[in-house]
Protein backbone atom coordinates (compact mmCIF):
# COMPACT_ATOMS: atom_id res chain seq x y z
CA UNK A 1 0.00 0.00 0.00
CA UNK A 2 1.34 3.26 -0.68
CA UNK A 3 1.66 6.44 1.15
CA UNK A 4 -1.24 7.99 -0.43
CA UNK A 5 -3.20 4.81 -0.17
CA UNK A 6 -2.67 4.71 3.81
CA UNK A 7 -3.54 8.74 3.53
CA UNK A 8 -6.41 8.45 2.02
CA UNK A 9 -7.53 5.57 4.46
CA UNK A 10 -7.09 7.79 7.45
CA UNK A 11 -8.46 10.65 5.33
CA UNK A 12 -11.90 8.81 4.79
CA UNK A 13 -11.53 7.78 8.41
CA UNK A 14 -11.56 11.23 9.78
CA UNK A 15 -13.79 12.76 7.60
CA UNK A 16 -16.83 10.57 7.83
CA UNK A 17 -19.56 12.46 9.54
CA UNK A 18 -19.86 11.58 12.71
CA UNK A 19 -16.05 10.72 13.50
CA UNK A 20 -14.58 13.03 15.83
CA UNK A 21 -11.28 12.34 18.00
CA UNK A 22 -12.93 10.54 21.06
CA UNK A 23 -14.87 7.75 18.23
CA UNK A 24 -11.74 7.70 15.91
CA UNK A 25 -9.62 6.67 18.83
CA UNK A 26 -12.15 4.15 19.93
CA UNK A 27 -12.26 2.16 16.71
CA UNK A 28 -8.96 2.15 16.12
CA UNK A 29 -8.21 0.55 19.54
CA UNK A 30 -10.84 -1.95 18.44
CA UNK A 31 -9.78 -2.52 14.59
CA UNK A 32 -6.28 -1.16 14.14
CA UNK A 33 -5.25 1.39 11.45
CA UNK A 34 -7.94 2.88 9.21
CA UNK A 35 -7.45 0.52 6.57
CA UNK A 36 -8.66 -2.43 8.57
CA UNK A 37 -11.19 -0.52 10.11
CA UNK A 38 -12.92 0.28 6.69
CA UNK A 39 -12.83 -3.64 6.25
CA UNK A 40 -14.75 -4.62 9.44
CA UNK A 41 -18.28 -6.14 10.03
CA UNK A 42 -21.12 -2.65 10.00
CA UNK A 43 -22.59 -4.81 13.12
CA UNK A 44 -18.82 -4.62 14.69
CA UNK A 45 -18.21 -1.22 13.95
CA UNK A 46 -21.73 -0.36 14.99
CA UNK A 47 -21.37 -2.17 18.64
CA UNK A 48 -18.45 0.55 18.91
CA UNK A 49 -18.94 3.63 17.29
CA UNK A 50 -23.33 3.16 16.72
CA UNK A 51 -25.47 2.31 13.14
CA UNK A 52 -24.99 5.79 12.11
CA UNK A 53 -20.91 5.97 11.53
CA UNK A 54 -20.97 2.23 10.56
CA UNK A 55 -23.05 3.20 7.82
CA UNK A 56 -20.91 6.40 7.16
CA UNK A 57 -17.73 4.17 7.29
CA UNK A 58 -18.65 1.97 4.65
CA UNK A 59 -20.37 4.01 2.61
CA UNK A 60 -18.34 5.39 -0.61
CA UNK A 61 -17.52 9.24 -0.03
CA UNK A 62 -19.92 11.78 -1.73
CA UNK A 63 -18.43 13.68 -4.48
CA UNK A 64 -17.72 16.68 -1.90
CA UNK A 65 -15.27 14.38 0.17
CA UNK A 66 -13.77 12.65 -2.46
CA UNK A 67 -12.87 15.91 -3.89
CA UNK A 68 -11.85 16.74 -0.41
CA UNK A 69 -9.64 14.06 0.02
CA UNK A 70 -8.04 14.26 -3.59
CA UNK A 71 -6.84 17.58 -2.49
CA UNK A 72 -5.60 16.69 0.56
CA UNK A 73 -3.27 13.92 -0.89
CA UNK A 74 -2.15 16.32 -3.61
CA UNK A 75 -1.43 18.73 -0.83
CA UNK A 76 0.53 16.63 1.45
CA UNK A 77 2.69 15.55 -1.23
CA UNK A 78 4.03 19.40 -1.50
CA UNK A 79 7.58 20.34 -0.13
CA UNK A 80 7.06 21.05 3.92
CA UNK A 81 3.49 20.03 4.38
CA UNK A 82 2.46 16.94 5.69
CA UNK A 83 -0.23 15.17 7.08
CA UNK A 84 0.53 13.38 10.45
CA UNK A 85 -1.00 10.61 11.83
CA UNK A 86 -1.99 9.15 14.87
CA UNK A 87 0.42 5.81 14.19
CA UNK A 88 2.85 7.80 12.44
CA UNK A 89 6.51 8.33 14.49
CA UNK A 90 6.48 11.89 13.73
CA UNK A 91 3.22 12.27 15.86
CA UNK A 92 3.87 14.12 18.62
CA UNK A 93 4.32 12.06 22.03
CA UNK A 94 3.08 14.97 24.11
CA UNK A 95 -0.50 14.78 22.13
CA UNK A 96 -0.91 11.06 23.10
CA UNK A 97 -1.84 11.42 26.55
CA UNK A 98 -4.60 13.51 25.83
CA UNK A 99 -7.99 11.75 26.04
CA UNK A 100 -9.00 13.24 22.44
CA UNK A 101 -5.97 13.18 20.50
CA UNK A 102 -6.37 14.47 16.89
CA UNK A 103 -5.77 10.95 14.71
CA UNK A 104 -4.71 13.61 12.05
CA UNK A 105 -2.38 16.65 12.31
CA UNK A 106 -1.76 18.88 8.99
CA UNK A 107 1.61 20.49 9.45
CA UNK A 108 3.33 23.20 7.02
CA UNK A 109 6.90 23.85 7.70
CA UNK A 110 9.69 22.14 10.31
CA UNK A 111 7.61 19.62 12.13
CA UNK A 112 10.51 18.16 13.89
CA UNK A 113 9.89 21.35 16.34
CA UNK A 114 7.05 18.88 17.58
CA UNK A 115 9.41 16.53 19.48
CA UNK A 116 11.73 19.10 20.32
CA UNK A 117 13.04 18.78 24.35
CA UNK A 118 12.10 22.39 24.73
CA UNK A 119 8.57 23.84 24.51
CA UNK A 120 6.66 26.60 25.91
CA UNK A 121 2.93 28.04 25.47
CA UNK A 122 2.46 31.95 25.92
CA UNK A 123 -1.54 33.00 25.54
CA UNK A 124 -3.00 36.45 26.34
CA UNK A 125 -5.18 38.65 25.32
CA UNK A 126 -6.41 39.90 21.57
CA UNK A 127 -6.33 43.63 22.45
CA UNK A 128 -3.72 43.69 24.69
CA UNK A 129 -2.07 47.16 26.42
CA UNK A 130 0.96 48.28 24.59
CA UNK A 131 3.21 46.79 27.47
CA UNK A 132 1.74 43.72 27.21
CA UNK A 133 2.22 43.24 23.60
CA UNK A 134 6.32 44.45 23.75
CA UNK A 135 6.57 42.13 27.44
CA UNK A 136 5.13 38.88 24.78
CA UNK A 137 7.37 40.15 22.43
CA UNK A 138 10.38 40.50 24.17
CA UNK A 139 9.71 37.73 26.86
CA UNK A 140 9.18 35.24 23.67
CA UNK A 141 12.88 36.21 22.14
CA UNK A 142 14.54 35.58 25.40
CA UNK A 143 12.88 32.16 25.36
CA UNK A 144 13.25 31.22 21.53
CA UNK A 145 17.21 32.57 22.08
CA UNK A 146 17.36 29.76 24.75
CA UNK A 147 16.24 27.13 22.19
CA UNK A 148 12.69 26.93 23.65
CA UNK A 149 10.24 26.64 21.22
CA UNK A 150 7.59 28.89 21.64
CA UNK A 151 3.29 27.09 20.93
CA UNK A 152 0.72 29.98 20.29
CA UNK A 153 -2.27 30.61 18.50
CA UNK A 154 -1.97 32.77 16.36
CA UNK A 155 -4.60 35.06 17.23
CA UNK A 156 -4.22 38.70 17.32
CA UNK A 157 -2.22 40.61 20.53
CA UNK A 158 -0.32 38.98 22.31
CA UNK A 159 -0.48 35.41 20.41
CA UNK A 160 1.24 37.23 17.33
CA UNK A 161 3.69 39.07 19.38
CA UNK A 162 4.67 36.01 20.77
CA UNK A 163 5.45 34.47 17.41
CA UNK A 164 7.07 37.42 16.17
CA UNK A 165 9.40 37.47 19.05
CA UNK A 166 10.40 33.71 18.67
CA UNK A 167 11.24 34.49 15.04
CA UNK A 168 13.19 37.23 16.18
CA UNK A 169 15.61 35.62 18.49
CA UNK A 170 18.94 36.49 17.32
CA UNK A 171 20.80 33.03 18.25
CA UNK A 172 22.33 30.39 15.32
CA UNK A 173 19.73 28.33 16.34
CA UNK A 174 16.71 29.88 18.07
CA UNK A 175 13.90 27.42 19.33
CA UNK A 176 11.11 28.80 16.35
CA UNK A 177 7.48 28.75 17.24
CA UNK A 178 4.45 26.84 16.27
CA UNK A 179 1.20 28.27 15.55
CA UNK A 180 -1.74 26.12 16.16
CA UNK A 181 -4.40 26.76 14.16
CA UNK A 182 -8.44 27.43 14.29
CA UNK A 183 -8.47 26.68 10.99
CA UNK A 184 -7.27 24.61 7.71
CA UNK A 185 -3.48 24.88 7.36
CA UNK A 186 -4.94 26.27 3.51
CA UNK A 187 -5.70 29.28 5.23
CA UNK A 188 -5.03 32.77 7.09
CA UNK A 189 -6.87 34.16 9.83
CA UNK A 190 -7.10 36.49 10.87
CA UNK A 191 -6.55 37.82 6.96
CA UNK A 192 -3.98 40.58 8.16
CA UNK A 193 -1.81 37.95 9.53
CA UNK A 194 -0.77 36.59 5.81
CA UNK A 195 2.66 38.12 6.06
CA UNK A 196 3.43 36.28 9.66
CA UNK A 197 2.05 32.81 8.42
CA UNK A 198 4.56 32.67 5.85
CA UNK A 199 7.47 33.81 8.10
CA UNK A 200 6.00 30.88 10.83
CA UNK A 201 5.76 28.36 7.71
CA UNK A 202 9.28 29.34 6.77
CA UNK A 203 10.89 29.48 10.19
CA UNK A 204 8.79 27.48 12.32
CA UNK A 205 5.52 24.92 11.99
CA UNK A 206 1.83 25.95 10.92
CA UNK A 207 -0.13 22.81 12.36
CA UNK A 208 -4.04 22.70 12.97
CA UNK A 209 -6.31 19.29 13.71
CA UNK A 210 -9.08 20.58 11.30
CA UNK A 211 -9.30 19.51 7.38
CA UNK A 212 -7.94 21.93 4.47
CA UNK A 213 -10.56 24.64 4.25
CA UNK A 214 -11.89 24.84 6.98
CA UNK A 215 -13.05 28.54 8.00
CA UNK A 216 -12.60 29.75 10.87
CA UNK A 217 -16.04 29.24 13.69
CA UNK A 218 -16.26 29.46 17.25
CA UNK A 219 -16.27 26.24 18.58
CA UNK A 220 -12.98 25.59 16.89
CA UNK A 221 -10.87 27.67 19.05
CA UNK A 222 -11.81 25.69 22.47
CA UNK A 223 -9.98 22.70 20.43
CA UNK A 224 -7.32 24.38 19.13
CA UNK A 225 -6.36 25.41 22.84
CA UNK A 226 -6.18 21.94 24.14
CA UNK A 227 -3.39 21.50 21.29
CA UNK A 228 -1.64 24.73 22.42
CA UNK A 229 -0.97 23.47 26.28
CA UNK A 230 -0.60 19.76 25.68
CA UNK A 231 2.20 20.18 23.05
CA UNK A 232 4.06 22.13 25.97
CA UNK A 233 5.75 21.56 28.72
CA UNK A 234 3.98 24.67 30.62
CA UNK A 235 1.77 27.78 29.42
CA UNK A 236 2.56 31.56 30.36
CA UNK A 237 -0.29 33.96 30.38
CA UNK A 238 1.12 37.35 29.85
CA UNK A 239 -1.95 39.45 29.86
CA UNK A 240 -5.58 38.09 30.27
CA UNK A 241 -9.07 39.44 31.46
CA UNK A 242 -10.70 37.57 33.53
CA UNK A 243 -13.00 35.60 31.22
CA UNK A 244 -10.59 35.38 28.79
CA UNK A 245 -10.24 32.50 26.09
CA UNK A 246 -6.19 32.13 27.56
CA UNK A 247 -7.64 31.22 30.90
CA UNK A 248 -9.35 28.42 29.56
CA UNK A 249 -6.05 27.24 28.04
CA UNK A 250 -3.98 27.37 31.36
CA UNK A 251 -7.03 25.86 32.89
CA UNK A 252 -6.26 22.50 30.26
CA UNK A 253 -2.55 23.24 31.05
CA UNK A 254 -3.65 22.61 34.79
CA UNK A 255 -5.55 19.52 34.08
CA UNK A 256 -2.89 17.72 31.63
CA UNK A 257 -0.07 18.48 34.25
CA UNK A 258 1.57 20.98 32.65
CA UNK A 259 2.98 23.79 34.81
CA UNK A 260 1.07 27.47 34.29
CA UNK A 261 2.87 30.93 34.93
CA UNK A 262 1.31 34.35 34.70
CA UNK A 263 3.02 37.68 34.75
CA UNK A 264 1.71 40.49 36.95
CA UNK A 265 0.38 43.85 36.19
CA UNK A 266 -1.07 46.94 37.53
CA UNK A 267 -4.43 46.15 39.78
CA UNK A 268 -5.92 49.24 37.67
CA UNK A 269 -5.22 47.46 34.45
CA UNK A 270 -8.07 44.87 33.51
CA UNK A 271 -6.42 42.88 31.53
CA UNK A 272 -4.00 41.83 34.53
CA UNK A 273 -6.93 40.26 36.38
CA UNK A 274 -6.87 37.38 34.82
CA UNK A 275 -3.38 36.83 35.85
CA UNK A 276 -3.78 37.71 38.91
CA UNK A 277 -6.78 35.14 39.96
CA UNK A 278 -4.15 32.36 38.20
CA UNK A 279 -1.55 33.23 40.54
CA UNK A 280 -4.06 33.08 43.58
CA UNK A 281 -5.53 29.69 42.34
CA UNK A 282 -1.62 28.76 42.07
CA UNK A 283 0.20 29.84 38.87
CA UNK A 284 3.62 30.56 39.41
CA UNK A 285 4.58 34.46 39.03
CA UNK A 286 6.84 35.42 36.47
CA UNK A 287 8.69 38.55 36.78
CA UNK A 288 11.63 37.70 33.78
CA UNK A 289 12.13 35.27 31.20
CA UNK A 290 14.92 33.59 33.62
CA UNK A 291 11.74 32.65 35.78
CA UNK A 292 10.64 29.81 33.68
CA UNK A 293 14.02 29.15 32.26
CA UNK A 294 15.12 28.34 35.74
CA UNK A 295 12.06 26.35 36.89
CA UNK A 296 12.82 23.91 34.25
CA UNK A 297 16.54 24.08 34.46
CA UNK A 298 16.83 25.21 30.75
CA UNK A 299 20.22 26.72 30.85
CA UNK A 300 20.05 30.13 28.34
CA UNK A 301 22.99 30.81 26.58
CA UNK A 302 24.53 34.28 26.27
CA UNK A 303 23.45 36.71 23.79
CA UNK A 304 26.45 37.45 21.48
CA UNK A 305 27.67 40.33 21.30
CA UNK A 306 26.22 42.98 18.18
CA UNK A 307 24.08 40.10 16.59
CA UNK A 308 22.81 41.16 13.52
CA UNK A 309 18.84 42.95 13.64
CA UNK A 310 16.46 40.13 13.15
CA UNK A 311 13.96 40.51 10.18
CA UNK A 312 10.32 39.53 10.76
CA UNK A 313 8.61 43.76 10.76
CA UNK A 314 10.49 44.15 14.49
CA UNK A 315 13.91 45.06 15.71
CA UNK A 316 15.66 42.04 17.18
CA UNK A 317 18.12 42.28 19.81
CA UNK A 318 21.08 44.38 19.37
CA UNK A 319 23.36 45.01 22.17
CA UNK A 320 26.22 46.02 22.99
CA UNK A 321 27.77 43.05 24.04
CA UNK A 322 28.43 41.81 27.76
CA UNK A 323 29.73 38.38 28.99
CA UNK A 324 27.46 37.97 31.46
CA UNK A 325 30.38 38.50 34.41
CA UNK A 326 31.68 41.97 34.81
CA UNK A 327 28.67 44.32 33.49
CA UNK A 328 28.58 45.47 29.89
CA UNK A 329 29.25 49.41 28.94
CA UNK A 330 25.71 49.59 27.75
CA UNK A 331 23.20 52.84 26.19
CA UNK A 332 20.67 51.15 28.53
CA UNK A 333 22.80 50.41 32.02
CA UNK A 334 24.24 54.25 31.31
CA UNK A 335 20.69 55.30 30.93
CA UNK A 336 19.36 53.66 33.84
CA UNK A 337 22.43 54.30 36.07
CA UNK A 338 21.84 53.56 39.44
CA UNK A 339 17.91 54.97 39.40
CA UNK A 340 14.62 53.26 39.52
CA UNK A 341 13.27 54.03 36.00
CA UNK A 342 10.10 52.94 34.22
CA UNK A 343 10.04 51.69 30.55
CA UNK A 344 9.12 54.84 28.76
CA UNK A 345 11.83 56.48 30.01
CA UNK A 346 14.58 54.68 29.12
CA UNK A 347 13.22 54.36 25.85
CA UNK A 348 13.32 58.06 26.00
CA UNK A 349 16.99 58.40 27.22
CA UNK A 350 18.20 56.13 24.50
CA UNK A 351 15.93 57.01 21.45
CA UNK A 352 15.93 53.22 21.23
CA UNK A 353 12.56 51.09 19.79
CA UNK A 354 10.16 49.75 22.01
CA UNK A 355 11.02 46.01 20.49
CA UNK A 356 14.86 46.98 20.74
CA UNK A 357 14.90 47.93 24.50
CA UNK A 358 12.62 45.28 25.44
CA UNK A 359 14.89 42.37 23.81
CA UNK A 360 17.69 44.05 25.25
CA UNK A 361 16.48 44.89 29.17
CA UNK A 362 15.44 40.83 28.83
CA UNK A 363 19.23 40.11 28.47
CA UNK A 364 20.18 42.17 30.83
CA UNK A 365 17.87 40.47 32.68
CA UNK A 366 19.39 36.63 32.26
CA UNK A 367 22.96 38.40 33.04
CA UNK A 368 21.70 39.43 36.52
CA UNK A 369 22.43 42.85 35.39
CA UNK A 370 18.97 44.34 36.04
CA UNK A 371 16.46 43.71 38.15
CA UNK A 372 12.38 44.21 36.99
CA UNK A 373 10.25 45.82 39.47
CA UNK A 374 6.20 46.27 39.92
CA UNK A 375 4.86 48.71 37.77
CA UNK A 376 7.05 48.17 34.50
CA UNK A 377 9.90 49.64 36.32
CA UNK A 378 14.02 48.38 35.81
CA UNK A 379 16.77 48.99 38.39
CA UNK A 380 20.45 47.85 38.12
CA UNK A 381 21.76 44.84 40.21
CA UNK A 382 25.29 46.57 41.88
CA UNK A 383 27.29 43.45 41.43
CA UNK A 384 31.11 42.77 43.05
Amino acid sequence: MTAADDLTAWLRLTLAPGVGPLTARQLLAAFGPPQQILQTAPAALARVAGTAVASALLAAPDAARRDLIARTVDWAAQPDHACIALDDAAYPRSLLDLPDPPPLLYAVGNTALLDGPRRLAMVGARNPTAQGERDAYAFAQAFSAAGVTIVSGFALGIDAAAHRGALAAACPHPGSTIAVLGTGCDRVYPARHRDLAHAVAEHGLLLSEFALGTAAAKGNFPRRNRLISGLSRGVLVVEAATHSGSLITARLAAEQGRDVFAIPGSIHNPLAHGCHRLIRDGAKLVETAHDVLEEFGWQAPLPAANPEPAAHGHAGHTGDGGDGGQAPDCDVLRALGYDVRSFDELAARTGWSADRLGARLLDLELQGHVARLPGGRFQRIARA
